[in-house]
């Protein structure tokens, strides 16, 4: 089986990684240009269209939507690919002041990047609905693993443990999400949408305080959102306070979280560090 990555970032990486174990063939985009890999936009990648049999977008959208649906839907309509999975956000359902969301819930995004992510979103289902493309679309809970983890800025003693109140996140580890990814192309559902999260939102404080813990250094100190000098960016990230369901991924699609929490997640990161020191 041949799958073809568009966007070969962070997670993609890790998703290609996971299906070569598995004995898939994969190959991926990049906008700029890397050895092994094929530069989008700027060259012709019709024939690998061609050549995949499963197709994952994973690339972030702009104001028009997609950006690989510009110029590459014709192509991908053509290449009639068995599976295609579109990587999103839970931001897409906005904030629920700290309550519970699932697939069903309306999506009311509160920051640009979720209004940009639900256009993408509606854009491929469009495709599904009007050409049976078999679109699956996964909404990825904030991103954590190797080399991204809180780690660096509690060692640095940059780290910090903003308090906002009734704020809580939902995570996952980039490993579950690979794993989510292969059992969706083991059980295909065209049309379906799923939340990739772990089972235990908490807050953000939380989460740096046990990375100090585990680290053995002193607990970070707190800041309060409100008058805490935090750049556009960063505060932009408190504007949505949720927690998300993810029964659907376990319950239709088998998974067993390797990290059902962020403590077993940021364990096991740690003792990888140490094992690779």
């Amino acid at each position: 089986m041949k799958l073809l990555i568009l966007g070969l970032g962070y997670t993609g990486r890790v998703v290609a990684t996971h299906m070569r174990a598995l004995g898939w063939q994969v190959r991926g985009t990049s906008r700029s240009a890397e050895a092994g890999l094929l530069q989008w936009p700027g060259s012709d990648i019709s024939a690998t269209l061609d050549w995949a049999s499963h197709i994952l977008i994973s690339a972030a959208p702009d104001e028009n939507g997609d950006p690989f649906l510009a110029g590459l839907e014709a192509g991908i309509l053509a290449a009639k690919p068995e599976w295609l999975g579109y990587l999103s956000t839970t931001g897409v359902y906005g904030d629920h002041g700290g309550a519970w969301v699932d697939e069903a819930t309306a999506l009311t995004p509160a920051t640009t990047r979720g209004h940009h992510r639900v256009k993408a979103e509606q854009q491929w289902m469009a495709l599904h609905k009007a050409h049976g493309l078999p679109v699956h679309i996964f909404r990825l809970a904030g991103i954590y693993g190797p080399n991204r983890g809180p780690f660096a800025k509690v060692r640095a003693g940059t780290a910090r443990r903003i308090i906002k109140q009734n704020q809580v996140f939902s995570r996952i580890h980039v490993e579950d999400i690979a794993q989510t990814i292969a059992a969706s192309i083991g059980k295909p559902n065209a049309g379906q949408t799923y939340n990739v999260c772990d089972n235990d939102p908490a807050p953000p404080q939380d989460v740096i305080g046990y990375a100090a813990e585990l680290l053995g250094l002193p607990m970070p100190p707190t800041l309060d959102f409100e008058t805490a000098n935090l750049t556009p960016m960063a505060r932009s990230f408190y504007a949505e306070s949720k927690q998300v369901r993810n029964t659907r991924i376990k319950a239709e699609l088998g998974v067993q979280l390797g990290y059902p929490d962020y403590k077993s997640g940021l364990k096991a990161l740690l003792a990888q560090e140490r094992a690779d020191s």
